[in-house]
């Protein structure tokens, strides 16, 4: 069958996309100091044929950290560091978008220099896996300390400010991270969030601190050049919801209403991708789920081939497919597709952390060949 429909161009808010190839955000712990490095502008150079380039995961403040050299967006040297990033890909005529998070209760107290507690809705600690620390180590998850109701300002405007620096440092875009069990998921789903304040209880609370960092960050650099990633159903860093269907319904039909440049959904199937390479089946679909309630584009991520990814798009499911551990592997992901060429395959065992290998060493088609 075809995957001529992935090679079809499509309009994201202000960016106009050459085809619908999408590189996923992908964590990969090459940042010492939160700086992205000049190996860090070769890797996503390299993979700038993508229709757009969705960054790993930045954190918007110290308090957000949550991997080691884990890049931040929070000081000038991490600015300057990215604008090395986004010259680098835009020379090669990509387009490249800025992921901000907050890690929450993922975090580990070794992060800070005060050896303060991650932060969440609620002192409730996750259940299985383990954190990240500075070192490299795993430790146990702590009990996170619940973020008090007058701090939450601070975390809209932490979120405002990294997507101020996003633009100045050259990105087309920024990416709200509100899914996988990062800060932002917790304040939504109701096994991370018992709180009893105005950011609390019912749907409508559980989903204000989102919308409200939506708000802020589209009211600073327009809701045309802003997207939000969602994992309904996902399982990673122990969420659970009682109601999935009516919490991310509501969540995102406001969306909509706001009209951001598009939505991003990861497919439950592919939770826990990025421990391992099995897929979740049996579960439930969430871009035919949800595609009605978003007016606009939606991107879906989780386990696609060329031919998955093509028949996503045909049943009118999405109108992007973001690939992952694809273009980690492969940074002419998209040149491959089309001539129906081998792929190379990745090695697990360099996703995270070290230099060239497993980053910048794969080799392109016309190099391999």
């Amino acid at each position: 069958m075809s995957i001529d429909n992935l090679y079809t161009p499509l309009k994201l808010g202000a960016l106009e996309l050459p085809h619908r190839i999408i590189m996923a955000p992908l964590t990969r712990m090459r940042s010492p100091g939160g700086v992205p490095t000049a190996l860090s502008a070769e890797y996503y150079a390299q993979r700038a044929s993508a229709a757009l380039i969705v960054t790993e995961s930045a954190a918007i403040s110290a308090q957000a950290l949550g991997y080691p050299d884990m890049p931040g967006l929070y000081n000038a040297e991490q600015i300057a560091g990215w604008k090395r990033v986004t010259d680098a890909v835009h020379a090669k005529g990509g387009r490249i978008i800025a992921q901000i998070v907050h890690s929450g209760r993922t975090s580990h107290s070794s992060y800070s220099a005060s050896g303060a507690l991650a932060v969440a809705p609620s002192a409730i600690v996750p259940v299985g896996g383990q954190a990240f620390t500075p070192s490299f180590s795993l430790e146990a998850f702590e009990v996170p300390r619940a973020l008090e109701t007058h701090e939450l300002a601070g975390v809209v405007e932490s979120f405002r400010q990294a997507a101020e620096n996003a633009i100045s440092a050259g990105f087309d875009g920024v990416e709200i991270h509100s899914a996988n069990g990062y800060l932002l998921d917790q304040f939504l789903q109701d096994n991370s969030n018992q709180r009893t304040d105005e950011y609390g209880g019912s749907i409508d609370r559980r989903a204000r601190l989102l919308l409200e960092v939506v708000d802020a960050v589209a009211q600073s650099i327009g809701a045309d050049r802003l997207g939000v990633r969602l994992s309904p159903s996902g399982n990673f860093n122990d969420m659970r919801e009682s109601d999935p269907v009516g919490l991310f319904s509501h969540v995102i039909e406001a969306l909509s209403d706001r009209a951001i440049a598009y939505l991003h959904l990861i497919e439950p199937r592919a939770s826990s991708v990025g421990l391992g390479d099995d897929l979740s089946f049996d579960v439930a679909n969430n871009a035919r789920r949800f595609r009605r309630l978003f007016k606009g584009p939606v991107i879906s991520a989780g386990g696609y081939t060329a031919q998955s990814g093509s028949e996503a798009l045909a049943a009118g499911d999405a109108d992007a497919i973001a690939y992952g551990r694809m273009f980690i592997a492969n940074p002419d992901l998209v040149e491959r597709f089309k001539s129906s060429a081998d792929l190379n395959r990745y090695d697990r065992n360099t996703f995270y952390g070290g230099a060239e290998q497993g980053y910048t060493d794969y080799p392109a088609l016309n190099a391999a060949q």
